[in-house]
Order: C-alpha cells, then sequence, then structure tokens
C-alpha cells in the first residue's frame, strides 16, 4: 500500500511521519532526497549552477540555500525561478524515491518471519508539495493524508524554529498549495492544531488497518 503524506510547511508533517514510522510503515523523506540530490558534485547540483549561475554555489562548492531561497521564494523572485528549480531536482528526486520504495520491497520479500511477511507492506511518501506535483509525480496512492494547521501557527513556528522573519514565512507559504488543493487530493485529514497525545493516536487509529491491525 503505498500512502502519499503531505501538508503545507511548518504544518507538522515530519511528527506525523515519524509516528507512521514508528508504527510500522516505510517512510520515503522528499526533504531528505532533496538534499541528497544536490550534494557536491551531484547531477542535480551541477544543473543548478548551470541554470542560476554561479552565486547559487558556496566556495566550497555546496548549494548555497539561503542565496537560492531568496531568488526562488521572496517577493521579488523570478515567478519561474522556483518552477526551473523544480525542474531540476523532482526527476532526480522520483527516481532515489522508486530504488528505495524497490529496497523496501525486497527487504519485505525476503523476510522469513511468517507473522511480519502477513502484515501489509506500507510505504509513506512523505512529500511538502505532493499538491503541486500531483499531476505529474510517477506514482499513484492508495491513500493521501494531509496535515493541517492553521497559518499563524505555521508563522510561528518557522520564525521560532527556522529563523525566519515573519514576511520570509508568509512568503514559503505563498508559494505553496493552498489548504483547499491539498484537501481537494486527500481523503483523510489530521489536525495539528489539536493537543499532542490526540493527534498521535488519530494517527495510530488511521495506519491500524493499513497495516492490518486491529483498533482498539
Amino acid at each position: 500500500m503505498r500512502i502519499g503524506l503531505t501538508g503545507g510547511i511548518a504544518a507538522g508533517k515530519s511528527t506525523v511521519a515519524a509516528r507512521m514510522k514508528e508504527d510500522g510503515a516505510h517512510v520515503i523523506d522528499y526533504d531528505a532526497l532533496a538534499r541528497e540530490v544536490v550534494k557536491p558534485h551531484a547531477p542535480a547540483l551541477e544543473r543548478i549552477a548551470q541554470e542560476f549561475g554561479p552565486d547559487a554555489l558556496n566556495a566550497d562548492g555546496t548549494l548555497d540555500r539561503a542565496w537560492l531561497a531568496r531568488h526562488v521564494f521572496a517577493t521579488d523572485a523570478d515567478p519561474h525561478a522556483l518552477e526551473r528549480l523544480n525542474a531540476i531536482e523532482h526527476p532526480y528526486i522520483y527516481r532515489a524515491a522508486e530504488e528505495q520504495e524497490r529496497q523496501f520491497l525486497r527487504e519485505y520479500e525476503q523476510c522469513a518471519n511468517g507473522r511480519d511477511k502477513a502484515r501489509q507492506l506500507v510505504v509513506v511518501h512523505d512529500i511538502p508539495l505532493l499538491a503541486d506535483v500531483f499531476n505529474t509525480i510517477p506514482f499513484h496512492f492508495d491513500h493521501i493524508v494531509t496535515v493541517e494547521a492553521d497559518e499563524a501557527t505555521r508563522v510561528r513556528r518557522m520564525m521560532e524554529t527556522r529563523a525566519m522573519s515573519e514576511q520570509q514565512a508568509l512568503d514559503r507559504i505563498a508559494h505553496q498549495a493552498s489548504d483547499q488543493r491539498r484537501r481537494a487530493i486527500s481523503d483523510t485529514l489530521i489536525d495539528a492544531s489539536q493537543p499532542m497525545d490526540a493527534m498521535l493516536k488519530q494517527v495510530d487509529r488511521i495506519m491500524a488497518p493499513w497495516l492490518g491491525r486491529q483498533t482498539d
């Protein structure tokens, strides 16, 4: 079973993904893949430098994330900059996700424990921008889960945990799909503004039947 997990920036999606993994799902972290494909000397990084210029790199050859963020997400950025960046990164990310999924399947098929083998294999694709790429991503999802929190909470979290200014936080939100677009592709919503314990119990209830377990 393939699950798509999404949510706006700072909505609480990473916490939900971690709980799903604790419950027994295999999680593919697209943020981690995005960092992996732009490591020094990686083809994606070289193409970013060609597309955006050498200023996109630090002196040591690593990606200058702050520079790139200003030129992609700022209010006065080129309106096509994010599209150009995604066109470079996304194919590499999708290929890496496909390979992780194949590895999970190989491990599942090789499992010698009959009880574990009987459990449903659940692979969660943790994709922040799923609503933005829904029509182009090369995966079909059995379920799509969206994690939601109000804008004020998300802005506060970005300011407190990511050292963003209020305007930077609002710019990031503006460059992502709206809550309405995320809901339109989802069959399951998780309210991340509720108390943590209640939210985690909601995740457990959702995951139990997907993993082939009895619910309370």
